[in-house]
Formats: structure tokens, C-alpha cells, sequence
């Protein structure tokens, strides 16, 4: 419904003036999300006065502007004149294998490009060892290097496992480094009593990606990009457009300047219905259901003297493999399943060894599915002995 009422209207709302019901509505969202990660200052969703707010957001067309729109607002906070005269090549980022393709993107988009990317030590299963940050951080230092950004997942797309954020927010707190969490997948569990402690120490980091055409049952795409201080927000970007930004007070408040977007639609309107229909107790019980029903597969699939999976699931992801085959087989069995038509899973590889994967997104998932599933796998496997 919220799709049809924006393609009918088709009214863009970067600028106040042009929308200002759907202006209001994103900072009524994003205020909503900032209270939950802890950022909020004022006890008003609608508090618009920024000198009263904590912090600071904005929505975006997708997760990849969103970790985009972080990752500048860090350069920003690390080399102010990085926007007029360049990038300071002594600027790294220290991040995990496992980071979201869109990081190492978003850093060649800045012109700072992947080699400038310094990998942090995992465990085996790709979650970031906190121990490890102490002494990469300390070389990088001694070699002259300015560290931008320390990027945390919660959780990994790949795995559904989160990285210990708060252990991870402590050495940025004591380092005074920028700590980003991109948590487009995962950080909808905050709705969760039972599973927001996974995000313990969140509310530790400068900036946070949160995607709501995941886990809140928003249709895509949807993502916000919120701020611990409102001031990175706008100190992200320098743009100039007298057709669009008056260098004098004017009524209500624009989105455009904290945005990649020149055109945005109506996201905090439709971010609102899929919130106000399910309710924030309805979206929790749903988030709840899907995690702890990918613990049950887990055990499923585990008793199968066929399969294995390589770590207990946190979240909605899971990995599994079967035994007798190795990666490249692994790969034809996925590509076979997907065929017969009858499941769509991905595969993704921890440590370099392939693995298929499934993500539990709708709660009319149940035993019976992943029963079938496995069965199908099995029969697959036979053809290919």
C-alpha cells in the first residue's frame, strides 16, 4: 500500500517545501530507530531541535549508500579538507574479511580504493578477535598511517554472526577512533528482549547502518543511517545548489544536504506503515520467531549424518555443508537445487571453504521446508556421485 500511494503521487521530499508530510514522517523514523540504538536525546520522536537531540540520521535508497554516507562522514571527522583538496593517502581502514562487499566499494567510490583496507584477525568462523586490534592499531600508528574508520558487523551478511561490539567500542573509545557497525541485517533485533543483547555496546559506535527492508518487513529499499552526534551528520557534506539550498533560514527542515539522493522518496512514510501495522511489539515477536526457529534448523540439519554446520546461528543466517563434498560440488549442488525450482539458497564461503546458506525471513517457515530441502539436497547428490 505504502509502494502504490508513492508511485501514484510520485512526490519527491528531499526538499521540505515538496514534501513536508513525508519529510516529517522520516525524522518521526529515524528519531524512532535513534531511540532505540540510545541516541536520542529528547524524550519526543518528533524533536526536531538538533541543539536538544543527541543524535542524528537519515534514510537512504539501500544499505550501500547508507554504509557510503557513514564511511564519508568518517572521513570527514578524521580530514575535514578531504572533501575540497582530497584524500590524505596515509588513511586506512581497518576492517574483517567478512566486512560487506559494499565497504570495500564505497572506499574505491572515495578514491581511497581496497588496498587501503587493513583486514583484522578473525576466529574461525570470521568474527573479529578484539585482542587483535591493539597491535595492528599500533603498527599503523608507527608507520605513520591515520586510521579513518573501524568497521564492526552486526551481524556479518554472510554468516548471521555478530562481532563483539562492545569489547570493539572500548578500543575506539580509548583510541579515539571512529567506530562504525554496520548493521543492516542484524540491528533490528533491538526490538527483541531476548535477542538485543547480541548489540550489546552498540550504542559505543559513531555511526550505524540499520536496514528496514530486512528484518522490519519493509519493502526495498530502505535503510538508515544514523549518527551518535547529530553534528557528523552534517558536517558530511560540503554542496552547493542555490536552486535548492538557501543560505538563510527556511521554513520546516531539508534532508538533501545530508544525502547522496537529489531525489528521494517517501521512505519514512513507508518505513511508518510497515511499523504501525505490525507494531513494534508484532515486528519483535516475528524477530524473535525467526531466530530462535534458525536455532531449531540448526539442530536439524546438524542430527543429518549428511550435513554439518560450522557454528551455532545467532541470528536468521545459516551455514551448512554436505559432508562428502568439497567446494566446487558444494556450488553444482546449489546451482542444481536452484533449477529444479523448488528452493532458492546462496552459498558463501568462512575461511575459504564453501558453504550453502540459507536466511530465514518469513515466519511461515518451518521443520517441514527445511526437511524437504535437505531431502532434495540428498537427492541432488546422488545424481552427482
Amino acid at each position: 500500500m505504502a509502494d502504490y500511494i508513492h508511485g501514484t503521487i510520485n512526490n519527491p521530499m528531499a526538499i521540505y517545501e515538496m514534501g513536508p508530510g513525508a519529510a516529517t514522517m522520516e525524522k518521526l523514523m529515524v528519531n524512532w530507530m535513534l531511540n532505540k540504538v540510545g541516541w536520542l536525546k529528547s524524550d519526543k520522536l518528533l524533536e526536531t531541535n538538533y541543539e536538544i537531540c543527541k543524535g542524528a540520521g537519515i534514510l537512504t535508497h539501500g544499505g550501500s549508500l547508507a554504509n557510503l554516507t557513514a564511511l564519508l562522514a568518517a572521513r570527514a571527522n578524521a580530514s575535514p579538507e578531504a572533501w575540497t583538496k582530497g584524500n590524505n593517502p596515509k588513511m586506512v581502514v581497518m576492517a574483517s574479511q567478512n566486512a560487506h562487499y559494499s565497504v570495500a566499494k564505497s572506499l574505491a567510490i572515495m578514491g581511497l580504493g581496497y588496498d587501503n583496507i587493513v583486514e583484522i584477525e578473525t576466529d574461525k568462523n570470521e568474527v573479529i578477535k578484539p585482542k587483535s586490534l591493539e597491535p595492528i592499531y599500533k603498527k599503523l600508528k608507527a608507520d605513520g598511517k591515520i586510521v579513518m574508520a573501524v568497521i564492526a558487523n552486526a551481524c556479518a551478511t554472510s554468516t548471521g554472526l555478530y562481532d563483539p561490539l562492545e569489547a570493539i567500542g572500548k578500543f575506539c573509545q580509548k583510541n579515539n577512533l571512529w567506530f562504525h557497525v554496520d548493521g543492516a541485517h542484524g540491528t533490528s533485533a533491538l526490538l527483541s528482549n531476548t535477542k538485543k543483547s547480541l548489540l550489546k555496546g552498540v550504542y559505543l559506535a559513531d555511526s550505524l547502518v540499520w536496514d528496514a527492508h530486512k528484518m522490519l518487513q519493509k519493502s526495498a529499499l530502505c535503510a538508515a543511517v544514523l549518527f551518535k552526534k547529530q553534528q557528523h551528520l552534517h558536517q558530511t557534506f560540503k554542496q552547493k545548489g542555490s536552486y535548492l539550498f538557501f543560505e538563510k533560514d527556511n521554513v520546516g527542515f531539508d534532508l538533501m544536504a545530508n544525502a547522496i539522493e537529489c531525489t528521494k522518496s517517501p521512505l519514512g512514510t513507508k518505513l511508518f506503515m510497515a511499523v504501525a501495522y505490525k507494531g513494534e511489539a508484532g515486528l519483535a515477536k516475528d524477530i524473535t520467531l525467526t531466530y530462535n526457529r534458525t536455532a531449531a534448523f540448526y539442530k536439524l540439519i546438524s542430527a543429518n549424518k549428511k550435513f554439518e554446520c560450522p557454528y551455532i546461528p545467532e541470528s536468521n543466517i545459516l551455514c551448512f555443508r554436505y559432508r562428502d563434498f568439497g567446494d566446487d560440488l558444494q556450488l553444482k549442488l546449489r546451482n542444481e537445487l536452484v533449477k529444479n525450482g523448488n528452493f532458492y539458497i546462496t552459498t558463501t564461503t568462512i575461511k575459504n571453504v564453501r558453504y550453502l546458506r540459507i536466511a530465514i525471513m518469513n515466519t511461515q517457515t518451518t521443520s517441514k521446508h527445511i526437511l524437504s530441502l535437505l531431502k532434495e539436497i540428498e537427492t541432488i547428490a546422488k545424481t552427482m556421485i
